[in-house]
């Protein structure tokens, strides 16, 4: 059985009104996360950068403005699924994407057939990896201080 889906899409990155770019970001999914969807970012000249949210939240987004916190995402005109604006910030830095809803739509498909919406407490072991994320964490805490 596949335990994850990848795509490959470009988007637009916003840089100001007059300048934007179309860089590749790869999609991915995988069942032993199955809340989380990855988009990583190949911006020219930096090291890829990846962005790990809910799937949910991807999902909701190409209908209607939603998000909190870092990850906004937004259908990007009237019309609704044609484009979609994903904006990812940390502190005072954001950068702005506009990509295609048809690839995000094919993607969270394909998520669908591997987990369906709704199911995802059947896969994984979320509070295995929690406790696992949460001692990493305390570990940290500890040899930094």
């Amino acid at each position: 059985m596949r335990e994850s889906v990848q795509a490959d899409v470009m988007m637009s990155f916003l840089v100001s009104e007059e300048l934007s770019f179309r860089i590749p970001v790869e999609l991915r999914y995988a069942t032993r996360d199955p809340y989380a969807v990855r988009m990583t970012f190949h911006l020219p000249g930096d090291a890829p950068v990846t962005w790990a949210f809910g799937r949910e939240l991807l999902l909701d987004g190409l209908n209607m403005p939603c998000g909190e916190g870092d990850v906004h995402i937004e259908p990007a005109g009237p019309d609704g699924l044609m484009d979609v604006h994903i904006r990812l910030q940390v502190a005072g830095d954001r950068a702005l994407f506009r990509a295609s809803a048809a690839p995000l739509v094919a993607f969270l498909d394909r998520t669908d057939r591997l987990v369906p919406l709704g199911q995802e407490c059947t896969r994984g072991d979320f509070d295995g990896d929690l406790e696992d994320a949460l001692d990493r964490i305390l570990a940290e805490e500890q040899s930094a201080g």
